[in-house]
């Protein structure tokens, strides 16, 4: 099948992007709405990388954009300001794309969105953002670092003049503004964990994310996996003390060597840390309380050797639908996805409760590498009503959990109040419980780029009998 006319990556990312501006969606699922149906990977790997490029460095791709056209964003018009936005960010943020193509097709996108008049104001800016770049990829400990801004963790594009604020007397300020994130929650981080743990942080939320696979431990194991996709001539390392595997490229997941056959779901090393917390034996009765869309419940089922009982549920009856197929298709069979109105009945069914997963929905601060449209509207009161919400979820876990038994508390924050002080008010209110484990996880990549994970929040809370 080929691709419809004119569907280079490039139209595919504005038409995501204008997209996701007009309805302020998950940029995962508009961008899969769209792509689904092109056949061209390349095509999909680069409109992945500009749309979620420009999501993570937005802020910062607007003030570039500004400062070289003299006009605040606000007088830019939409569909011409995203076209800017992509063609700067390839000048900026993806070195080995040249110059002159990075400006041409912005240009020529403009010129069938906006007319000659269009285009001429797009080549103007980004012709002023070019002479404005000393280097495109230059080493981060050689370059001055108002001058220099980071697209990973030792490189940047240096420009000529300054363009960030001084590392030295405005910490916050600088590092805001070279990772295009809120102030307010870079001052959070350099409050609760120093100045070069935040740093770090900013650094892996602003990561391209590596992709990981998660043997099914019910079908194969990850040294038999590593084999299938390296006879297919599928490039990748066994990783996470040999329990998963890296693909070195990115790829389209469904056309993986055992995808149909159930052998793996693509899951991160600190999302698959979560249920080996909790620990779950076989022959136990569990109930995952937030489950969709299913990576923890397959596998709390592979820890079970698909032996007791899972009931998962989810306030989202349509992603509860996306727990049911993962679990077909990896050939679990001790799940039971119960919708919302029908959890009372199902709870009701077992009498003794050995654990609950409680995933609750969160501000997703740890993984904002891989959700880069959070840090556009996320508040101060949004967490704190999520930690509301948090804190409700856990006390009715704790209504159903068995004398005896644990409750898993997790979040893909790094938030203390969506963390550690959901869980000490809730210890406070409930002294049959007392905390077994718990465990924060930080966003991280390391200098080589060879691994990288998540960051999240995990409890493990006992029930005393």
């Amino acid at each position: 099948m080929s691709e419809p006319a004119g569907q280079t990556a490039r139209r595919v990312a504005l038409e995501v992007l204008n997209r996701c501006d007009r309805r302020r969606g998950d940029s995962r699922q508009v961008l899969h709405e769209h792509i689904e149906t092109i056949q061209a990977t390349g095509v999909k790997a680069a409109a992945t990388d500009m749309v979620y490029g420009v999501l993570r460095n937005r802020a910062l791709l607007d003030k570039l954009i500004s400062r070289c056209s003299g006009l605040p964003g606000g007088r830019i018009r939409m569909n011409l300001r995203n076209i800017l936005r992509i063609g700067m960010y390839e000048l900026v943020y993806s070195p080995a794309t040249p110059e002159h193509a990075a400006v041409n097709e912005a240009v020529n996108l403009a010129h069938a969105a906006g007319g000659r008049k269009g285009a001429g104001f797009v080549n103007a800016v980004l012709r002023n953002a070019a002479r404005m770049i000393s280097r495109r990829s230059a080493p981060l400990r050689d370059a001055a670092a108002r001058r220099c801004i980071p697209y990973d963790v030792v490189t940047g594009c240096e420009f000529g003049e300054d363009i960030l604020p001084d590392p030295m007397s405005d910490t916050a300020a600088y590092l805001a503004e070279a990772y295009s994130l809120p102030q307010w929650l870079v001052e959070d981080w350099l409050q609760h964990h120093g100045a070069e743990a935040a740093r770090r942080i900013c650094a892996a939320s602003n990561r391209r994310p590596g992709i990981y696979v998660q043997p099914n431990t019910l079908r194969t194991t990850a040294e038999e996996l590593f084999n299938i996709f390296s006879a297919a001539g599928v490039a990748c390392d066994i990783v996470a003390g040999g329990t998963m595997l890296k693909l070195r490229a990115h790829t389209a997941i469904e056309s993986l060597p055992g995808y149909g056959e159930g052998l793996f779901i693509v899951q991160d090393p600190t999302a698959a840390g979560v249920v080996k917390m909790l620990a779950a034996a076989p022959g136990q009765t569990v109930l995952d309380l937030c489950a969709a869309p299913g990576g923890k419940t397959v596998g709390l089922a592979q820890l079970m050797q698909d032996r007791g009982r899972i009931v998962a549920t989810d306030i989202d009856a349509e992603r509860l639908g996306m727990v049911a197929e993962n679990c077909r298709r990896l050939g679990i069979t001790i799940v039971e996805c119960a919708a919302q109105d029908r959890l009372a009945e199902a709870v009701a069914s077992s009498a003794h409760w050995d654990a609950v997963l409680v995933d609750v929905p969160c501000s997703n601060t740890g993984v904002l590498a891989r959700r880069p449209e959070v840090r556009l509207r996320l508040t101060p009161g949004a967490i704190q009503s999520l930690a509301g919400v948090q804190l409700r979820l856990l006390e009715q876990a704790a209504a159903i959990v068995s004398p005896g038994g644990r409750i898993c508390y997790s979040t893909c924050s790094i938030q203390t109040s969506e963390n550690i002080e959901v869980v000490e008010t809730f210890l406070r209110r409930h002294p049959a419980f007392h905390p077994e484990r718990q465990e924060l996880t930080l966003p991280f990549v390391a200098e080589d780029l060879s691994f990288d994970f998540d960051g999240g929040f995990v409890a493990v809370l006992l029930r005393q009998r």
